[in-house]
C-alpha cells in the first residue's frame, strides 16, 4: 500500500477554482474521479491522517499513487466533466449506478429518413426517440398494435423493407392498414415523417389533441353519411383510449415528473423510477449500487442523477431539426426531478439540468399530496427490489471479498490478486491452435480485455504440445508488457524506472496481472513460470488449476496446495478457468469453420477467388460441392475438365485427413489478435 505522503502535493500547487480531479494508481488506471467547487480545500482533506478517513476513503488514498487535477470555469462545467470522466475511465472506487436487468423501450427512429417504430435495449442511440421503460417487451408490442390503427408508421426491418421495395408490394401489414407502405410509395417520405413525429408526440403525452381530432372526424363523417369511415374512426379512437387506460393516472393532467427513491445500507443500495408523462405512468426503471466510495445519500442522488440524465447529449442526433432536438431533451429532462434527498450541489445539478432540458427544471423533495404518495409507491417498489437483490445474490460483495482474501493466503500473495489473467489452448489433433486470455478484476469479468492469440510454433506450424504452446503464449503477452511499458517511457533503457511517466501514453498490456493462472498441472505451470524468468518478469504470482482435482499447483512444488471444495477462493478460480476454457473453445471453433471452408479450395492450382465462388454459388457449401461428382464441377461456368478433377481431388485429400479428427476437450485453447 501507498503512503498518501509520498504523492502528496504541495498546498500552494492546487488551486483554489473550481474543477475535477483524478486520484490513479502505481499503474497509471484512474481509480477514482471528484469534483470541487475549491480544489484546494477538497484534496486536502484527503490527505490528513489516514486514521481519521473513512475506511473506504483510506482504500483509495493507500491504493492510489498520484493525482492530478482539471480547473474548469464554473461548478456546473465540473459537474459535466466529472461525469465525462467516470464514464470513459470506469473508476472502481466511484459509485456506479447498473441496470438490474436490459430495460425495454418503444423506440422510433426519427433520424432516418423512413422512421420506424420498435422495440430497442441497450445503448441509447443519436436520432431515436424513446419512450418506456417497460417491464416487458409485449407490453410495448402490445400498445404499437393498438397505434398502429391511427399511427400506420413503418415497424418492419430494413431487409423486408427492401424486398416490398424491389417487388412493389407491401407486406401484411401495409395491406390490413396497419403501415402506411412508404416502401410502395403510397405516402411520401415527409409525410411518413409528419406521421412518425405524431406517433413520438402521442406517446410524449400530447394525448387529448390526438383524441379531439379524431372526435372531430368522427362526427363529420358522421354527418356526411360516412357511415364507414365514422366506425373506423370510432373503432380508431377505442384504441387510443385503451392505450392511455393503460397507464393509470396518478398525478395531473399536465404533470411531467421523474420519481426517484433510494433505500440501502452501509453496504449497498437500490434506486427505484417512475417516468411520469402527462400525469401517466410512462415506464420504471430500477438499479442496484455498490457503495465502493465514502458517500452520503445527497451525493449518491447527485451521482445518480448525473448518470441517469447525463446520456442525453450522447443521444443527440447533430443533424436533427431544433424541434426534434428539444423534444428529444424534453421527454429526457421532464420538468420536475422529485428526489428522497437534495443533491449536494443543488444550484449546479439543477442549472444542468436546465441545459439539457432547455427550460427551467425543478429538483426538489416531495412534502405531501399525491406527489408525496406516489413517491412513497416508489420507494417501497426500491425496498421490494433490494430484498429481491439481496436473495439472488446473497453475501455478493463479501464473498467476492472473502474468494480474494482465501487465494491471497493460500498462495503466499503480498496482496490480493485484484487482477486474476488466465490462459487456456486449443486445438484439434495439433491443428488450429489456438490461445485465449481471459481477465477478472475485483473477482468480475473484465470482457473488454479479454484477448486472443493464434498459436505460432518456431516454424510457424503450431507448437509441439501444449506446454510449448503455453510457453509461446506467456511469451508473447508478457514481451507485449514489457514493449508497452518502455514505449509509455516507464521503464528507461537500463530497465529502470523512469521518474515520471504519462500515463495518457500507457498502452493496454502495460498493465500487468497480480495472479498469472494456468490451465493444467506441473508441465503447463512450469512452460509458464520458465517464460516469466526468461523474461525477467518477478512481480507477478503464477500458479495453475489442475481439472481432474481441482488441485493448485505452484511453480517448482512437489505438492499442490488443496483449496477446500466449498472454498470461495477455489470457486473464482474455478470460474477463470472456466470462463478461458469457454472463450478458447469459440476462438477455435470460429478459427476452425472458416479454416474448413476456404483454406480446402485455397489449395487447388488455379482455382481463383471468382471460381471459388462460383462452386460456392452452385453447390451452397463444401459439403455438397465434396458430393458431386467431377463431371458436375465441371459444368460450373469457368472450370474446366483438369480444374475439376483437381477439386475433387483436393476434396477427397481433406476428406481423408479429417477422419477422426475431434476438438480436444478440457485441453482445448486459444487464438491471436
Amino acid at each position: 500500500m501507498a503512503d498518501p505522503a509520498t504523492y502528496r502535493p504541495r498546498p500552494g500547487e492546487i488551486p483554489t477554482s473550481p474543477g475535477v480531479y483524478r486520484f490513479r494508481d502505481a499503474h497509471g488506471r484512474v481509480i477514482y474521479v471528484g469534483k470541487a467547487k475549491n480544489l484546494r480545500q477538497r484534496l486536502s482533506s484527503y490527505f490528513q491522517d489516514v486514521a481519521n478517513l473513512h475506511h473506504r476513503t483510506q482504500q483509495m488514498v493507500t491504493t492510489a499513487a498520484s493525482v492530478e487535477w482539471t480547473v474548469v470555469g464554473t461548478e456546473v462545467e465540473a459537474l459535466a466533466l466529472e461525469y465525462s470522466w467516470i464514464k470513459e475511465y470506469d473508476p472502481r472506487f466511484n459509485v456506479k449506478y447498473r441496470d438490474d436487468k436490459s430495460y425495454p423501450y418503444l423506440a422510433v427512429t426519427m433520424g432516418d429518413e423512413i422512421p420506424r417504430a420498435q422495440v430497442m435495449r441497450g445503448a441509447k442511440r443519436p436520432g431515436t426517440r424513446y419512450f418506456g421503460p417497460y417491464g416487458h417487451a409485449w407490453a410495448i408490442r402490445e400498445t404499437l398494435d393498438l397505434l398502429l390503427r391511427v399511427f400506420p408508421v413503418r415497424t418492419c426491418s430494413a431487409g423486408v423493407y427492401r424486398r416490398a421495395q424491389q417487388s412493389g408490394r407491401p407486406c401484411l401489414l401495409g395491406y390490413i392498414d396497419k403501415c402506411a407502405a412508404p416502401c410502395v410509395g403510397r405516402i411520401s417520405p415527409e409525410d411518413h415523417h409528419d406521421l412518425a413525429r405524431d406517433l413520438c408526440d402521442f406517446m410524449a403525452g400530447d394525448t387529448a389533441r390526438f383524441v379531439r381530432r379524431l372526435e372531430q372526424e368522427m362526427s363529420d363523417a358522421a354527418a356526411n353519411l360516412e357511415y364507414e369511415q365514422a366506425a373506423r374512426l370510432r373503432d380508431d379512437l377505442a384504441a387510443l383510449r385503451r392505450v392511455t387506460e393503460k397507464n393509470a393516472v396518478v398525478l395531473s393532467d399536465a404533470t411531467d415528473a421523474d420519481v426517484f427513491a433510494m433505500v440501502g445500507d452501509e453496504l449497498e443500495a437500490a434506486v427505484q423510477v417512475f417516468h411520469v408523462r402527462g400525469g401517466r405512468i410512462r415506464g420504471q426503471r430500477g438499479w442496484v449500487v455498490e457503495k465502493v466510495e465514502d458517500a452520503t445519500d445527497a451525493e449518491l442522488v447527485e451521482h445518480l442523477l448525473q448518470q441517469v440524465y447525463g446520456a442525453v447529449d450522447d443521444a443527440r442526433d447533430p443533424d436533427a431539426s431544433e424541434r426534434e432536438a428539444r423534444a428529444v431533451a424534453r421527454d429526457a429532462v421532464p420538468r420536475e426531478v422529485l428526489v428522497p434527498v437534495l443533491p449536494a450541489d443543488l444550484e449546479q445539478v439543477t442549472a444542468w439540468l436546465a441545459g439539457l432540458r432547455g427550460a427551467r427544471v425543478d429538483v426538489r423533495v416531495p412534502q405531501r399530496g399525491d406527489k408525496r404518495e406516489l413517491a412513497e409507491t416508489v420507494r417501497k417498489n426500491a425496498e421490494q427490489a433490494l430484498a429481491l437483490h439481496r436473495t439472488r445474490r446473497a453475501g455478493d460483495l463479501t464473498t467476492r471479498s472473502q474468494a480474494l482474501a482465501e487465494l491471497q493466503e493460500a498462495l503466499g500473495l503480498d496482496e490480493a490478486p485484484l487482477r486474476i489473467e488466465c490462459y487456456d489452448v486449443s486445438h484439434t489433433q495439433g491443428t488450429y491452435q489456438s490461445a485465449s486470455m481471459v481477465v477478472f478484476e475485483d473477482g468480475l469479468p473484465r470482457k473488454s480485455e479479454y484477448r486472443s492469440f493464434s498459436v505460432r510454433g518456431p516454424d510457424g506450424d503450431g507448437a509441439a504440445d501444449d506446454t510449448a504452446a503455453m510457453y509461446e503464449v506467456i511469451t508473447r503477452r508478457f514481451k507485449r508488457y514489457l514493449s508497452d511499458r518502455h514505449a509509455s517511457g516507464e521503464l528507461g533503457t537500463n530497465g529502470e524506472v523512469a521518474s515520471e511517466v504519462d500515463p495518457e501514453e500507457r498502452r493496454r498490456f502495460a498493465y500487468p496481472p497480480h495472479l498469472v493462472v494456468v490451465d493444467g498441472g506441473p508441465p503447463q505451470v512450469a512452460a509458464a513460470a520458465r517464460a516469466l524468468a526468461e523474461l525477467g518478469v518477478t512481480d507477478v504470482a503464477l500458479c495453475g488449476l489442475a481439472k481432474r482435482l481441482e488441485e493448485v499447483w505452484m511453480p517448482g512444488e512437489d505438492y499442490p496446495v488443496i483449496l477446500q471444495r466449498a472454498s470461495q477462493g477455489l470457486y473464482l478460480l474455478q470460474r477463470v478457468r472456466d470462463e478461458a476454457h469457454r472463450f478458447a473453445i469459440a476462438q477455435h471453433r470460429r478459427r476452425r469453420s472458416k479454416g474448413m471452408v476456404s483454406s480446402v479450395l485455397d489449395d487447388v492450382p488455379g482455382l481463383g477467388p471468382a471460381r471459388q465462388q462460383a462452386l460456392l454459388a452452385r453447390f451452397g457449401s463444401v459439403k455438397r460441392l465434396r458430393a458431386a461428382s467431377v463431371e458436375e464441377i465441371a459444368e460450373v461456368k469457368g472450370m474446366g475438365a483438369r480444374t475439376a478433377q483437381a477439386v475433387a481431388d483436393a476434396l477427397a485429400k481433406s476428406d481423408a485427413v479429417g477422419q477422426g479428427g475431434t476438438v480436444q476437450g478440457p485441453r482445448a485453447g486459444m487464438l491471436d489478435p
